[in-house]
Formats: C-alpha cells, sequence, structure tokens
C-alpha cells in the first residue's frame, strides 16, 4: 500500500501544509476545487470494504467497474471472505446456502491490505472512502466512525437499527464534511427518477395513496429451529454480535439469516426501507405524523422473531397514506399489484412502477361524474441487470458511480445520508407501533412520538461495552 504514489501525495499534502489545515480529517474549510487538486485529475479513490460477504460482495463487483476506483482493502468476520478464496468457506455453508456465498477469486492490480478489525482498516491513511455492507446493526457505528477518521462513506441500507443512531449519524456527517451515501439504490433507477419530477407535478393528479408490499411465502417452517453450538473456523462471532447483547453462534442467525431476528434486522428494514425512500421521494414527504401496525408471528413455526404477517399504515399532514404490507407466510406477489412493486394512487390515473419501468393506468369515472378519461396510458421501461437478490445493478451502479463522482466533486450525493436516515425511520416507526399496539402520533422535527412515553423508550437500546455511538 505503501508505493511511490501514495507517498508522493502525502508528501504534495504536507509540503502544501494541507494537513494542518484539516484535509485528512475532512475539515469543512477545504475547498472542493482544492480536494480536486490534491487528488489529481488522474488519481484513483483508494476504497475499503468494511463487510464483504453476501452484500457486500455484490457491491464490489460494480465498485471494481469504476475506473476512477482502486480496490485498497477487505474486513470482514470471516476470514475466507477476507481473503476471497470460496474454497476455505465452511462446507456446511457452501451446501446450504450457495447462492449467498459469494463466488470470489477477484484479480487485483494490487493486493488490498486485510485487517481482521475495521477500526484497523480506518486507521490506514491510504485509503480514501469506505464502503460498508455489515450487518444492520453495525452500520451506524462504523460509519460514524468512519467519517470521524476523514473517510468518505457509502453504506448499505437499512441505515441503522435506531432512529437516534440516524441522527448520530447525520450529524457526524455534517460535522466532518464528509460525502455519505446511502445504499437505497431507487435513487440511481431511471424510473423513479423520472416519476420523483413528473409525479408532484400533476402527471396522475393529486395522490392519495401508495401501496407497497414484500411478499415472500416461508411457511410451514420459515428459517427452522436450531440450538446454539460452536462457530465455524475463522469467524469472529463476538465481533460479529458487536454492539448487541451478546449470545452464543447459532446457524440459523449466520450466514445471511439475520435478517429474521429483530436484534439485527427486520423485513420491514430489509425491504420496506426501499419501497418507503421510493415513495417518499415521489410524493415530496418527509416524515408521517402518525402509524398505525398490525400483525405479528401468526404463522411460521420457527426461530425468527419478526412477523411474518404485518400491515402499517403511515399518515401525513398532506393527507396522504403510505400502505406496507409484510406476507411472508402467504403469496404469491403477483397478484397484489397488476403490476412493478409500487401503486401510486391519483386522482387522474394510477402508476404501477418497480426498477424495470412504469405503467400508468388511466382512472375511470365514478359515480355523478361527466368525465371519460383525464390522462393517457402510458408505458415506460429501461434496461436491466439484476444482481441476483432482487436489486437492480443498473440503479446500484448508478449510485455507485455518483458516490465516488461527488468524492472529487465535493457535491450533494444522489442519496445523501439525511435521506436516508428518513426513509430507514420509517422501518423503526413500524417496528415500534407493531409492540405498542396502538396508532402512534409522531413529531419529525424533535423525532419523539408525543402520545406514548413506553414507545419512545423503544426508540434506542443499550450497546453492549465496550462499544459507544
Amino acid at each position: 500500500m505503501n508505493n511511490s504514489k501514495n507517498t508522493s501525495r502525502r508528501a504534495f499534502i504536507a509540503k502544501t501544509g494541507l494537513v494542518a489545515a484539516g484535509v485528512a480529517i475532512g475539515a469543512p474549510s477545504i475547498s472542493a476545487a482544492s480536494y480536486n487538486r490534491i487528488m489529481g485529475a488522474n488519481d484513483k479513490i483508494r476504497t475499503g470494504f468494511i463487510g464483504i460477504g453476501n452484500r457486500g460482495s455484490q457491491l464490489l463487483a460494480l465498485f471494481i467497474k469504476e475506473p476512477n476506483c482502486e480496490i485498497a482493502a477487505f474486513c470482514d468476520a470471516y476470514k475466507p471472505y477476507m481473503l476471497r478464496d470460496r474454497s476455505l468457506v465452511d462446507p456446511r455453508w457452501l451446501k446450504d446456502r450457495p447462492r449467498e456465498v459469494p463466488q470470489m477469486g477477484e484479480k487485483f492490480a494490487t493486493q488490498p491490505a486485510l485487517y481482521d478489525d475495521y477500526r484497523k482498516l480506518l486507521d490506514d491513511k491510504n485509503i480514501d472512502a469506505v464502503c460498508i455492507a455489515t450487518p444492520d446493526h453495525w452500520h451506524a457505528i462504523q460509519t460514524i466512525n468512519a467519517v470521524n477518521a476523514g473517510k468518505d462513506v457509502y453504506c448499505e441500507k437499512p441505515l441503522t437499527a435506531t432512529i437516534p443512531e440516524g441522527r448520530a449519524m447525520v450529524n457526524a456527517q455534517k460535522a466532518t464534511n464528509r460525502i455519505v451515501q446511502a445504499g437505497l439504490n431507487r435513487r440511481g433507477n431511471a424510473v423513479y427518477q423520472k416519476l420523483a419530477k413528473e409525479i408532484p407535478e400533476g402527471k396522475i393528479g393529486q395522490i392519495s395513496v401508495a401501496r407497497a408490499a414484500r411478499i415472500n411465502n416461508m411457511a410451514p417452517d420459515g428459517i427452522g429451529k436450531m440450538k446454539p453450538e460452536q462457530s465455524p473456523k475463522d469467524f469472529n462471532w463476538d465481533m460479529w454480535v458487536g454492539p448487541r447483547a451478546f449470545r452464543p453462534y447459532q446457524y440459523n442467525i449466520a450466514p445471511y439469516m439475520f435478517r429474521w431476528w429483530s436484534d439485527y434486522s427486520c423485513q420491514m428494514g430489509n425491504w420496506g426501507v426501499h419501497y418507503m425512500d421510493a415513495i417518499r421521494w415521489v410524493m415530496n414527504e418527509v416524515a408521517p405524523v402518525a402509524i398505525t401496525a398490525q400483525g405479528g408471528k401468526y404463522v411460521l413455526d420457527h426461530d425468527g422473531d419478526i412477523p411474518d404477517t404485518m400491515q402499517v399504515t403511515f399518515e401525513f399532514a398532506s393527507k396522504k397514506l403510505i400502505s406496507f404490507c409484510i406476507y411472508e407466510a402467504s403469496g404469491d406477489d403477483r397478484n397484489f399489484l397488476p403490476y412493478g412493486e409500487i401503486e401510486f394512487r391519483g386522482t387522474k390515473g394510477n402508476i404501477y412502477a418497480s426498477q424495470d419501468g412504469y405503467r400508468l393506468v388511466p382512472s375511470t369515472k365514478g359515480q355523478f361524474q361527466t368525465w371519460s378519461k383525464q390522462v393517457e396510458a402510458e408505458e415506460f421501461n429501461v434496461p436491466t441487470e439484476n444482481l441476483g437478490d432482487g436489486s437492480n445493478a443498473y440503479a446500484t451502479g448508478a449510485l455507485v458511480h455518483n458516490f465516488l463522482e461527488c468524492i472529487k466533486s465535493r457535491e450533494v450525493p444522489l442519496c445523501p445520508l439525511e435521506e436516508g436516515h428518513r426513509s430507514t425511520s420509517f422501518a423503526h416507526l413500524a417496528n415500534i407501533a407493531l409492540k405498542v399496539g396502538q396508532r402512534l402520533e409522531w413529531d419529525q422535527v424533535n423525532e419523539k412520538f408525543t402520545n406514548s412515553e413506553k414507545a419512545n423508550q423503544l426508540l434506542s437500546y443499550e450497546y453492549r461495552k465496550p462499544y459507544t455511538l
């Protein structure tokens, strides 16, 4: 890592006195033009990866395609992932989770540095930026540590495990003036970019409701029932658990199945945040004023503790509603909407949108109306490339490219941290409303519930020592 190019750049910075001025730690007093002169038009952005398993490897593949990026370092709690050697992966993982275990084996012009602790990676002065794709409960701490270390950050969704974590991330980003891109890939998608401009201009009239759902029939066994066991060789389970209360390793938590454990994730966060981000972006909303949720673990007989059936309604001061459903014990998703993943219902027509395109269906007149049709039917499509997990490589690639461009320009990225925080908050609001079992009223300025102290007590959790925010 200490090649002559890195040395000459550091020497230039030191010679001009810019280290003292704060460039190395992201001081806001340095202009974008000054930063670009330091990096040089042809310098590559040296990027480290914290969390390089399933999703991290998908993002790695997109960063590799970027000519302005140099893959500089890896850190992961599982050593075979860090070494990029599939032959070293536990045979049980390969047998049971072949889709979730990355292929690896990539070739790099320069061997990336390897770190068994992400804090050591952040101490590496040769690294300009980091991509964080660890389990959800790690995102806030690692992002805050990264910006404080002077790194720009691409952080995978959902950004947080709690709403206060999100506000702390935003405050840290503002204090350090770093570029932070939230990995909500629909922000990089041409379909939603078009709709975010045209729907507020009245494309389908006045919108009253938007709907989406996560449908994934896991009945009857879900993720199964298992007992604690010894963690696999070369897997640092204690580090993986991180700030959460320690518990023994269990095979249906990691790899991958942490999505069904509320301590580490949830489907409202995993999938719901994507849809909530697209909806509130298109509808020009920041946060709901009230939340109602029904559901629970109704059907699945497994160890997971998140709802398999859930229906949430978000109410807005603008007199709009968002409805989101989780159906993991029934199917099929092709019958929920006639097309796409999100429905926008307007007075003149409905739009059914996905990352592949949208269809506008004109409304038919109701009682006492004399009009016949107020908008024309329309169809819009874009080329797609699937990453294998339902996400769009075109959109995510655009987000990655934009992140790297913003590092040089110091412009605001497509999905800045405040936007990611606001969208992620929807998941936490929904989960808390379900736990409390009442219609909750939300103050978006102070980020507190106004009608339930019990709900406010659920906004955060106590970190396991020595971890702090």
